[in-house]
């Protein structure tokens, strides 16, 4: 064997040896361009499902992972309520609440959108290696205060076609005033444009759990190879 044989095999070994090393490495193996398309392809897919699945008749409502409960204080005084012949008008609240995220959410779309192009290289990386809540942290942190100015607009118009709504901020602001009601509750519009926002993060990191669990089931070879070096 030659000096030029015996180079290119052994730089043939060291190429093998390198490749075994990157396998073995998981994520490391992944290039920043693959890693990087492959997270915002997955954060997009979730975003767009999550959207889906709650800005519809029943997303939140019909959801007992997301629906919107009535505020702690109001939840205690709902048998009184009741009793007081006013289970309707407290039923029509719960309703409205509900009905109030699934019209809001799907003005999340292109802000979420907008915000997965924006993700830089280093925040892509420590969201695939972050665990289950990175996505909801990334979302939340970019997006929460200009969805939530988003979202009020809507949720009012339609909380304010309910009666018991003005009661309850009525009461839930005298109470605040004496400590007795969580400042963030003393407003119905407030409490269910948060939970709503809470509800559109935890659907979307759900989402992702998928992706993580099954890269291979989204169809996507790009999805397949970043998340599958994760497993």
């Amino acid at each position: 064997m030659d000096r030029r044989e015996m180079s290119a095999g052994l730089a043939a070994f060291l190429l093998a040896s390198l490749a075994a090393r990157a396998d073995a490495q998981g994520l490391a193996s992944i290039s920043d361009l693959d890693a990087g398309r492959g997270l915002k392809a997955a954060l997009e897919t979730g975003a767009s499902s999550a959207v889906h699945l709650l800005g519809t008749t029943d997303g939140f409502l019909g959801n007992p992972k997301v629906r919107i409960p009535l505020p702690g204080w109001l939840k205690n005084a709902e048998k009184i309520l009741k009793a007081m012949g006013q289970r309707q008008q407290v039923e029509e609240l719960e309703v409205a609440m509900n009905r109030a995220a699934e019209s809001a959410v799907p003005l999340a779309r292109d802000l979420l959108v907008n915000a997965v192009k924006n993700i830089s290289v280093g925040d892509a990386k420590r969201i695939l290696t972050g665990g289950d809540t990175s996505v909801t942290e990334f979302f939340a942190d970019k997006t929460r205060e200009p969805l939530g100015g988003r979202f009020l607009p809507v949720v009012k118009q339609a909380t304010a076609k309910v009666g018991l709504a003005d009661k309850y901020d009525r009461i839930a602001s005298k109470a605040s005033g004496m400590g007795l009601v969580k400042k963030e509750d003393a407003s119905i519009d407030h409490y269910v444009t948060r939970k709503a926002l809470d509800g559109l993060y935890f659907m979307i990191g759900e989402e992702e759990k998928k992706i993580r669990r099954d890269p291979v089931g989204t169809g996507s070879a790009l999805l397949s190879k970043v998340f599958g070096s994760l497993r």
